[in-house]
């Protein structure tokens, strides 16, 4: 039985853990020739061991032009081509207010959020014009790039970015066939929080399971969002069932950005993650 990109070549950067892995778990389920990529060697090999088939790592920093590139051309020295590329690597980033953030976090910020998602598609879509039959492009946005109050300032200023290079990457690049497309994900149980805190990868993982608990209380559909809801997701946006779907940003946040729920429960479930994490919560 065939799966839904069968023999197609993908790209997933920030492949090694969250929601990347579970886009990695997918697309080779669904018969996928998939690139891992990511700084997190150890975790990265021992995925694709674990997947076995056609999949494989490659190291790449976002941040890093040439990384970015390098991963593109393992994917094409490899399996011959370029298919889809998942620009989804990414951190919290700079916590500081807009007043506090020095220029050293915002740039920093800056290269891994929006930079990698540039040069991703710049690179993804020299390839694929190269080929001649099109593609498709989806990078990892935010909630946070839709509404304020989301997320850190300049983490929502990057997703919001990202959300209008979408479009303007749509626009350019349809006449090579080639599809751009976004997701916006919500509240999605992942080690991002925890590594934000400085934690450790391995004590980062162990904050999943109360994040996934915390964050039902966040939205309308009361339970946390996991990242096969956002590979999902991808998925589509990745194969030929959205062939005809350029330009979008999609949300998936269980209803997240229809409106709050009532603060007082909101408070109590961020100083939830605050304590499940050891960090002290700043005080407003």
């Amino acid at each position: 039985m065939s799966g839904r990109i069968d023999g197609k070549v993908a790209v997933i950067t920030g492949g090694a853990s969250g929601i990347g892995e579970g886009a990695v778990q997918l697309f080779a389920a669904e018969g996928g020739r998939v690139v891992v990529a990511d700084i997190q060697d150890e975790r990265g090999h021992a995925l694709v061991e674990s997947i076995g088939g056609d999949t494989s790592y490659v190291h790449a920093d976002v941040s890093s032009e040439a990384d970015v590139q390098g991963a593109v051309a393992h994917a094409v020295d490899r399996y011959g081509r370029i298919d889809a590329i998942f620009n989804n690597a990414g951190y919290a980033g700079a916590l500081g207010g807009i007043t506090e953030v020095t220029e050293a976090e915002y740039e920093q910020t800056m290269g891994g959020l929006l930079k990698g998602v540039f040069f991703g598609i710049k690179h993804a879509a020299l390839a694929m014009q190269a080929q001649g039959d099109g593609g498709a492009i989806v990078s990892t946005a935010s909630v946070a790039g839709v509404n304020a109050g989301n997320g850190p300032v300049v983490y929502s200023i990057a997703k919001g970015a990202v959300m209008h290079l979408t479009k303007v990457a749509a626009y350019e690049l349809g006449e090579h066939g080639i599809r751009v497309n976004c997701i916006c994900p919500g509240g999605i149980a992942t080690p991002i929080f925890g590594k934000s805190m400085g934690l450790s990868a391995e004590d980062a993982d162990k904050t999943v399971e109360i994040m996934a608990q915390v964050m039902g209380q966040f939205q309308p559909i009361a339970r946390s969002g996991q990242p096969s809801d956002i590979a999902h997701a991808a998925l589509w946006l990745s194969s030929d069932d959205s062939s005809f779907v350029t330009g979008q940003a999609l949300i998936v946040d269980g209803g997240l950005t229809l409106g709050r729920p009532r603060q007082d429960d909101f408070g109590e479930g961020i100083r939830q993650l605050f304590e499940a994490v050891g960090v002290e919560m700043p005080q407003q």
